[in-house]
């Protein structure tokens, strides 16, 4: 397949790009900095375009088959507004051009109301499903792995506080799930015939209170104590979380307030279309730390400083 991946330089992106290589798939990447690709050591296997989701796509989607959406701007204040119109805008180049198939990562999320940051992730893959072109929308909560911003949110809190006050959101049930598994998925979803969604989760569906001491106990560290605080509102906990974590303050406001919701699989019929066995939260912790504490090492090597081994501001 002729795959397009926007968002190649973040988290997942770069990822995914030499899994899509090594599936046998031509890939051409657009990014807004192609400087930000020059060192990777898979440049010179893909194509590098220049440009935007708000901007002109036609050209980038020129033979592409499938759309890799990858993209959101929770970074700036109107990230609803301005995801939605590149959703839009990307759809409506994707129908112009003749693309096949989008694919999207959104977020698990439950019925009813929901928290700025899950509402536009619903609307955007909304956007997708409601275009001409098939999509496949993948739906998944908290993503375990070494760099992930919920991944290092976890991490920091529980290595830097081995007490702590919570809000009343830690008792919430929550299904995270190894990175190399969403990536798995979204590298099989490329051939996969569907227009709808599919909720993706690990087997595992724990409080956020678990996630901790569970994390704890695979990182060897002592059993947390936490203490729920029930007044403490997302905006206090937003605030905390920054002075604790490498997160930046709008990404974790964001965070914060989609942990006030459960968010659980409500149906794998992702099984049925792409078998397989999907890592448990402990094992998938344990290889997040090895990928940190190897990073970590290089860094040290490097003469860099380790504090964020493993943080990607892209994310």
């Amino acid at each position: 397949m002729r795959c397009l991946v926007t968002g190649a330089t973040g988290y997942l992106g770069g990822r995914l790009v030499p899994r899509l290589l090594a599936e046998g798939h031509r890939v051409r990447c657009l990014v807004r900095s192609p400087e930000k690709l020059r060192d990777v050591p898979w440049a010179a296997d893909v194509e590098i375009v220049r440009g935007d989701v708000l901007g002109d796509l036609d050209e980038a989607m020129r033979d592409i088959e499938v759309v890799h959406y990858l993209v959101h701007s929770l970074h700036s204040k109107d990230f609803a507004d301005a995801d939605r119109k590149a959703a839009e805008n990307t759809a409506r180049a994707a129908e112009r051009v003749g693309v096949h198939r989008i694919v999207y990562l959104g977020g698990l999320h439950p019925a009813g109301d929901l928290s700025p940051h899950l509402a536009s992730r619903k609307e955007v893959g909304e956007v997708f499903l409601r275009s001409s072109v098939p999509a496949v929308v993948l739906q998944a909560a908290v993503i375990i792995g070494s760099g992930s911003a919920s991944f290092e949110m976890l991490r920091y809190l529980t290595e830097r506080l081995p007490v702590m006050v919570t809000p009343r959101w830690v008792h919430n049930r929550i299904q995270p799930i190894a990175v190399r598994d969403v990536l798995r998925y979204l590298v099989g979803a490329t051939t996969v015939d569907a227009n709808r969604t599919f909720d993706i989760g690990g087997p595992d569906a724990l409080t956020y209170l678990e996630m901790i001491q569970r994390y704890a106990l695979v990182a060897g560290l002592r059993k947390r104590l936490v203490l729920p605080v029930p007044l403490l509102t997302p905006h206090l906990s937003a605030y905390w979380v920054f002075l604790v974590t490498p997160v930046a303050g709008s990404m974790a406001g964001a965070l914060i307030e989609s942990l006030i919701h459960e968010v659980v699989c409500r149906e794998r019929d992702v099984e049925k279309v792409l078998p397989g066995e999907n890592l448990g939260y402990d094992e998938a912790v344990e290889f997040a730390l090895a990928q940190v504490r190897d990073a970590a090492g290089r860094s040290l090597v490097g003469h860099v400083g380790a504090g964020r081994a493993g943080w990607s501001a892209a994310d």
